[in-house]
């Protein structure tokens, strides 16, 4: 087998398509931790209590501050939309916090024996893997 070298404009078509492709999974990271975090600041106790089990575990201070950090976190994803420079930092420790916020998550959904939420979170590390792996490896 032999390999190739690609052509410079392949390999910024290729290039395009990779950035392309983060854009839009670091745009349903964000979408979803708002909306969750969101959810996690608006909504009664009794009604998270309902659709998971942990909050019925946990303070309701915890609740909501975790609600908050998924909204800093969810807009840190973004943060490089208003400068690379300034905000790939902050997308790569959003992104490794989301990831370790989601691991835990996952554990603690799956020991409640809550397999949809449990198949949310693995959903979400297999979104949220890729963008910090191939971020951290881009240089500009």
């Amino acid at each position: 087998m032999t390999s190739q070298a690609l052509s410079p404009a392949r390999s910024r078509l290729n290039a395009s398509y990779r950035n392309l492709t983060l854009w839009t999974l670091q745009g349903w990271i964000a979408m979803f931790f708002i909306a969750a975090g969101y959810a996690k600041l608006s909504e009664p106790m009794a009604n998270l209590v309902e659709l998971m089990k942990w909050p019925a575990f946990a303070s309701e201070n915890l609740v909501r501050g975790l609600g908050v950090a998924e909204i800093l976190l969810a807009v840190l994803v973004l943060a490089p939309l208003a400068s690379w420079k300034v905000g790939r930092p902050l997308l790569l420790t959003a992104a490794s916090g989301l990831l370790a916020l989601e691991t835990v998550m996952l554990a603690i959904h799956a020991l409640g024996l809550e397999y949809g939420l449990a198949a949310t979170n693995l959903a979400l590390i297999a979104i949220t893997a890729p963008v910090l792996w191939l971020r951290a490896r881009e240089t500009r």
